[in-house]
Parts: C-alpha cells; structure tokens; sequence
C-alpha cells in the first residue's frame, strides 16, 4: 500500500507557489518523490500507517522499526500467535524472551497522527525546486548537472562535475538528522 504524500499541493500554495493545470501531474510525482526521500532518509514512514514485518528474535526486547510506535494489534513468534508481550519505548518485551534465531512477525501502528510544520516545509521546499527546473526546461528537469556558479558581468556559468540524477537529494547532515529523530539513528542493541 503506497503512503500519501507528506505535503500537498494546498501546502505548496499557502507557501506562495501557484501551480497551473498543465503542471499538476509532474507536481503530483515530485511530492511522490519527495516524500519517499525523506522517508527513506528518516527510516520511517514519519505518517501514521499499519505495517507487518517479520524480524529475527534477539532475546528479551524486540525493537521495531519506524518510530514511534503507537500500538500493537499482532504478533506471531514461529507462526505461533502470543499475547504475553508488553510495548515498552518502540520495541516489544517479554519475560520469555523471542528466541533468537526466531521469526517473530509483528503487525502494529507506527508513524505520527499529523506530520510535523518542518517536514511538510521541507516536501514543500523540494517540491518548489523542481518544479522551477521544470519550469525552466521540462527535459532538463529529468537529469542534469546543476549550476553551481554565476556570474552577470560578462555572463560566467559554472557547472558540478558529477552528473546528478535529481534535484530532491538531501544533503548528508539533513539525512542524518531525519535518520536520528525518527529512529533510525544508533541505538543501543547489546548491553553487558
């Protein structure tokens, strides 16, 4: 099941950014995009959503991805279904433990009610981006490699070296950050 968009096109208006008929289907891809990078950077769907997935038993606590977790409806440990488990901090406890080497398959609601004001600011910000290179040349929107400098007197342009394929990366620090508060930075899996 795909996700809605982290940010809308009413989000992109209130920003001050008029998208006419003919833009909104390449607009629709880019929040698409967008949204999916900055997904991918944080490690969560960051949007409330019901996700199944199947992990490996570590012992006691059980840490499930996509933070934050809101509730459990399901979990099977070895196609067995069990109720003995608490949900404490984003992983699942149990006084048996999950055995280790185990398959332990977890159906449970993950992500937050609404997205943040800076996320959906950011979506936007990207969204923006592309769509000024877009509107700039449709072809060169696809791949290209961007300016860097420019200069007015006697014109001076400066190209990257490096083809990039999108205009949507995010820079290293941003990944990192997005990756740290949806919780998929470092965390503490063994302790003796």
């Amino acid at each position: 099941m795909a996700l809605d968009p982290l940010a809308t096109v009413a989000d992109l208006v209130a920003r001050g950014v008029t998208v006419e008929p003919s833009e909104e289907s390449a607009v629709a891809t880019y929040f698409e995009v967008a949204s999916a990078i900055v997904r991918d950077a944080a490690g969560s769907p960051i949007s409330s959503t019901v996700s199944t997935v199947t992990l490996e038993g570590t012992g006691f606590r059980l840490h499930l991805p996509g933070q934050p977790v809101t509730a459990v409806s399901a979990v099977l440990v070895d196609g067995v279904a069990v109720t003995d488990y608490r949900l404490l901090s984003g992983a699942l406890a149990r006084s048996c433990g999950f055995p280790v080497g185990g398959e332990v398959t977890v159906t449970y609601t993950h992500g937050l009610p609404t997205v943040p004001a800076d996320i959906v600011d950011l979506v936007c910000r990207m969204v923006g981006q592309a769509l000024v290179k877009f509107r700039e040349s449709p072809e060169a929107a696809i791949a290209s490699k961007p300016v860097i400098q420019e200069r007015i007197g006697d014109y001076s342009v400066t190209y990257a070296y490096e083809l990039t394929y999108s205009d949507m990366e995010l820079p290293k620090y941003l990944r990192r950050r997005l990756a740290a508060r949806f919780g998929n930075g470092a965390s503490l899996v063994k302790s003796r």
